[in-house]
């Protein structure tokens, strides 16, 4: 999945980059074919190079390397709300055929089985991002027909730009794309080794699959050996 994020972006382009593995995709992307990304943290980091992966957004190494930092204020309302992030992450714990996002609970929201962390700032990101890049194991737990809770709206955002692929959600089966007529999510390709049986069985509505169904392409040794380092750099720190 981290692999497959890091491939979605491309050289040039602003990235607002999130915890865990939104920060490893964005960082691995820098090391592969994309160094020139803007990498932009919600903490007020712009343009930032760190040496290694970050353990999180207030990580110190994050200022060391930034081209600028920002207040959180000028963050939301000049960069992410000005429509300055070409690509942003989000996750979930569950997303609808729309792309709709539920961050907040599972259950009733006045009696939830679960209380989630909540929206931070994912409906400004979904909202305002050139496209969105969703990572997200695959579930009928996550992948449901009706969400407890909207914390962010999904939306088609107008398709591939640049040249660049449009928004997509990353699962550990395979890659879904909103549909260009309704924006309704659909299966674009699946991971070596997936059948499309197995996305509709993991997926909570009747799920389409564009034609012709892709296969992803395997993961390669260079792309391998760049995680792996910089796992290894966060560990060693």
């Amino acid at each position: 999945m981290t692999i497959g994020a890091a491939r979605e972006l491309r050289d040039g382009e602003v990235v607002l980059v999130g915890v865990g593995p939104p920060n490893a995709a964005a960082n691995l992307a820098r090391r592969l074919d994309a160094p020139g990304c803007v990498l932009v943290y919600e903490s007020g980091a712009i343009g930032a190079r760190p040496q290694r992966l970050p353990l999180s957004i207030g990580d110190d190494d994050l200022a060391a390397g930034a081209q600028d930092l920002v207040s959180v204020p000028e963050m939301f309302n000049y960069w992410i709300g000005g429509g300055r992030i070409d690509v942003g992450f989000l996750g979930a714990a569950q997303i609808d055929r729309f792309g709709n996002i539920n961050t907040t609970v599972i259950g009733d929201y006045a009696q939830p089985q679960v209380r989630l962390p909540g929206a931070g700032g994912a409906p400004e990101i979904a909202r305002s991002a050139g496209r969105i890049i969703v990572l997200l194991r695959h579930s009928p737990r996550s992948f449901v027909g009706e969400l407890d809770f909207i914390t962010s709206v999904g939306r088609d955002l107008h398709g591939p730009t640049n040249g660049a692929p449009g928004s997509a959600v990353i699962t550990d089966l395979g890659i879904l794309r909103p549909c260009a007529e309704d924006g309704e999510l659909e299966l674009v390709a699946v991971h070596p080794g997936v059948e499309l049986d197995d996305v509709r069985e993991a997926t909570g509505w009747p799920l389409r699959a564009r034609e012709p169904l892709e296969v992803t392409e395997p993961v390669t040794e260079r792309e391998l050996s760049e995680l792996r380092a910089l796992r290894v750099s966060a560990e060693d720190e």
